[in-house]
């Protein structure tokens, strides 16, 4: 049994040109001074917007930062089923459960932590709770702090927002 033997043509060698990318390179640079250019002359259709003093405007089911909602008696509506936390693609929400005082009620969390770090922003937690106690509509996106401890959000945290 013969094996078929396949000729293979190899590549050319590039040019030293080609091979540096002069071309391209320049062609990118070319690119960006026209978008310089134009916003020198015509500073009002300039696409940056000055974040802090403009914010940008969110659609309506834009996914921002974490809250806990209230009763209207003031505790949390959280009832610490777990529910979000087995939830969580990223396992970033721990739950400490304890017995409620209201015989109403028969659990609620002691401890209530999200885990900005690891979160990824997909909303599972919002759409597996039972009781509609977590939601993502605060219009924050840009939790920006000097340290990590700073980033994991705990139920106080959570309930101010």
């Amino acid at each position: 049994m013969a094996i078929g033997v396949k000729k293979v043509a190899r590549p050319r060698k590039m040019s030293g040109g080609e091979s540096l990318y002069l071309l391209e390179i320049l062609k990118g640079l070319g690119v960006t001074m026209g978008h310089l250019l134009r916003n020198i002359r015509h500073q009002e259709n300039i696409a940056t917007m000055e974040y802090p003093e403009v914010r940008r405007v969110m659609p309506p089911r834009f996914r921002g930062l974490h809250r806990l909602m209230k009763r209207p008696d003031g505790t949390p509506r959280c009832v610490a089923c777990f529910c979000c936390s087995t939830a969580c693609p990223a396992v970033c929400i721990t739950i400490v459960a304890g017995e409620s005082p209201d015989p109403a009620i028969e659990k609620y969390p002691v401890r209530f932590d999200i885990d900005m770090l690891r979160c990824v922003f997909c909303g599972h937690c919002v759409e597996a709770c039972p009781c509609d106690a977590i939601r993502m509509d605060t219009g924050w996106f840009t939790p920006a702090e000097h340290t990590r401890e700073k980033l994991i959000y705990t139920i106080d945290m959570l309930l101010e927002k």
